[in-house]
Formats: C-alpha cells, sequence, structure tokens
C-alpha cells in the first residue's frame, strides 16, 4: 500500500527567471510532492496569448478577483501539471497567472480581504496563512516587478530538504509557514458543516448551498478537488455580490 503523503508546513520562495520555476516544479514532483500541493504565481509568464486577453477590463476596473478558464497548456508543460491553473486580478500586483491551490485560496474566501480595502492585497492573504507582513509584502513587491513565487506543502520532518532543493535551484527570500492551504472539503460535500470555516465564513446560507452543489458536480466529472473549488467559487461569483464584510450573500438580479 503506497504511503500517504501528509503536507504540514508550506514553504515558499521567489524566483528570478521563467526557467527556474520548470527546474524547480520538476525537481519538487521528482522528490514526491504532489502536484496539488505545488502553487505557482506570476506575473510575466511568456505565452503565445497575452494575460490582458483572459481577464475583462471590467473586472480590472473593478479592482475585484476573478478567473479565467484553466490555460496551463498555454504557458508551457511545467504549468500544465499543475492543478486550478488561471489568471486573477489582484490590487497592486495586477494580473496574474496562479496555479495550485494558492489559485483557489485568492479565488475564494481570500477575496473579500484582497478587494475589500485600499491597504489590501496580496500581503492580506499571506499574512492571514501566517506569514509575517514583511515578509509577505517583499514576496507582493517582487511579483509585482515580474518575479515568481513557488510555494511547496511539505511533511515537516522533510523541510530542511526542500529549503536545500530551492535554494539550489535559485530560490530567494525561502520562507517555511507552520500550516498548509485550506482545502474546501474532505472529499464530497455531504452539508454546509463539511466546509471549511474559511470557507463557510465568506458564503451567505444560499450561496454555500451553490457552493456545494457545483463543488460536488465537477468533483465527480474531474476528480480534481481544486478544480471543483474552482468552479464552485466561479459559480457563486456568477449569482451573488459581495457585502460590505467581504461575504458572498447578495443574490444577483437577473436581466
Amino acid at each position: 500500500m503506497p504511503e500517504v503523503y501528509k503536507a504540514e508546513r508550506t514553504i515558499s520562495s521567489v524566483f528570478k527567471d521563467q526557467k527556474q520555476i520548470d527546474d524547480v516544479i520538476r525537481r519538487l514532483l521528482d522528490r514526491g510532492v504532489p502536484r496539488d500541493h505545488i502553487s505557482v504565481m506570476g506575473r510575466n509568464f511568456q505565452s503565445e496569448t497575452r494575460i490582458a486577453g483572459f481577464i475583462s477590463k471590467k473586472d480590472v476596473i473593478l479592482g475585484g478577483l476573478r478567473t479565467g478558464a484553466v490555460f496551463g497548456s498555454l504557458f508551457g508543460s511545467f504549468l500544465s501539471l499543475l492543478t486550478g491553473v488561471g489568471v486573477l486580478f489582484i490590487p497592486f500586483v495586477g494580473p496574474i497567472v496562479a496555479a495550485g491551490p494558492i489559485g483557489a485560496v485568492l479565488l475564494g474566501a481570500a477575496s473579500g480581504a484582497i478587494a475589500g480595502s485600499a491597504g489590501a492585497g496580496l500581503v492580506s492573504v499571506l499574512t492571514t496563512l501566517g506569514m509575517p507582513e514583511e515578509k509577505a509584502a517583499i514576496y507582493q513587491t517582487r511579483l509585482q516587478a515580474g518575479e515568481f513565487l513557488v510555494m511547496a506543502e511539505v511533511p515537516s520532518d522533510r523541510t530542511g530538504e526542500f529549503q536545500l532543493l530551492l535554494e539550489s535551484t535559485g530560490g530567494e527570500e525561502i520562507h517555511t509557514i507552520e500550516k498548509t492551504f485550506a482545502r474546501p472539503c474532505p472529499g464530497q460535500c455531504n452539508s454546509p458543516q463539511d466546509l471549511s470555516p474559511e470557507v463557510r465564513a465568506h458564503l451567505s446560507d444560499e450561496a454555500q448551498r451553490t457552493f456545494i452543489e457545483r463543488y460536488n458536480t465537477v468533483l465527480n466529472e474531474k476528480n480534481d478537488e481544486f478544480t471543483a473549488e474552482q468552479a464552485a467559487w466561479e459559480s457563486v461569483h456568477q449569482q451573488y455580490d459581495e457585502d460590505e464584510n467581504g461575504v458572498w450573500s447578495k443574490a444577483k438580479v437577473k436581466a
């Protein structure tokens, strides 16, 4: 029986060059880190298609956080190996490509924190996850400057091993958080009580039902938790607006 991968910490680092991202992802996968435990963010991925084509002008003007469809194959094989690749808009950073569990976090529960105030941004999300504000600010600044962020959820007893791996592939500003990203449900969601507190707190009762229905449908079709989570948040965004507290609660008026 194969050993179950036990992710307990999240190690992160910034990289200056896209080629380094290809190398570090492949080496993480070779060391046994599952693809759904690796996250990547960056503004300047070279692609045949312009990032601007994936995000509407309205989204940028509103300063909200939205996702495009799944564009992994457009950004090279290394990103297409990961789960839930999409394009998001983050205040102070702009449109970014995000892959892995960080994309679902940005799209979902963190959206109120990111879009809700003038001082918010990626810093708000990373500090909520347990990162010191000064380190989070460095990451946001370097993403804004066109560099890349990699985050990997790893077993606690292998933290040193993965720190060395990131260093050897050119990683800078390496940091470890004593937790992993919250998943919405442990498999199928049978009731709102199955939703993680981080997700449930940002959804009204009706929006919770919308989320669960879409999540379960896509999970059954794709057998991929992150694709299901992104689809569930997209469904919520299509049917509801946020209130002043960042809770998706206002049913949109159908034209």
